[in-house]
């Protein structure tokens, strides 16, 4: 009974927003494609001195000279914990809504940036290092930024009509109540991905370098 009602709960929240939850994946994926192009606009000269740095970076994971796995996962939660805090406090005050989209835009750009310029350095051997460094941790990490922004610019957007609008609506502070609810809910699933990051990819990673 109590699993109905959260699938209800959850069904209901994502007709609600569905139009945002459309317009920031598409956003995030235009991001993507952008970061992908920006690759191509690079120089050769630019290219050789980020492969070179990018040959060190996989020559240590090799040998195993790279962080500990600990220091890794704190570095990829807290990382992320920056990103999404940032994100709820744009949330919440009513100039952050462009920031938020903004920020998003940028997520996306730097996912695509990364995978482009592996396929492009690398060819196949490329594809498979960004498909296990980039992404196992990223199959959570970017549907949880997608829905926290999504909910940001959802809180921005009621505050905005409450505020300019003067509309009527539910009282703020059980919305409020909600809202950081979530993101601390998100927080969990952070965890998840940066010990992914952390104790999973660097194997995975290792594996397909020496099999080059």
């Amino acid at each position: 009974m109590r699993k109905k009602i959260y699938q209800n709960i959850a069904a209901n929240h994502f007709r609600e927003h569905s139009s945002i939850y459309l317009f920031v994946t598409v956003l995030f994926l235009m991001g993507v494609i952008f970061g992908a192009v920006v690759v191509n606009s690079l120089s050769f000269t630019q290219k050789e001195d980020l492969f070179y740095y990018l040959s060190q970076f996989f020559g240590q994971v090799s040998s195993d000279e790279v962080a500990t796995a600990n220091d890794l996962f704190r570095q990829s939660f807290f990382h992320n914990i920056k990103f999404i805090g940032f994100m709820c406090i744009l949330g919440i005050s009513i100039i952050g809504l462009p920031i938020i989209l903004i920020l998003l835009f940028m997520k996306g750009m730097v996912v695509g940036f990364t995978v482009g310029f592996l396929v492009n350095q690398m060819g196949w051997n490329g594809f498979l290092l960004s498909f296990v460094s980039v992404l196992p941790q990223n199959l959570i990490i970017i549907p949880i930024f997608i829905i926290s922004a999504t909910l940001a610019v959802s809180f921005s957007l009621k505050m905005i009509s409450r505020q300019f609008m003067k509309k009527v609506g539910p009282p703020i502070m059980p919305l409020f109540g909600r809202y950081v609810i979530s993101f601390v809910f998100s927080l969990l699933f952070i965890g998840v991905a940066a010990g992914i990051e952390a104790f999973l990819s660097p194997i995975l990673m290792k594996t397909v370098i020496n099999s080059f």
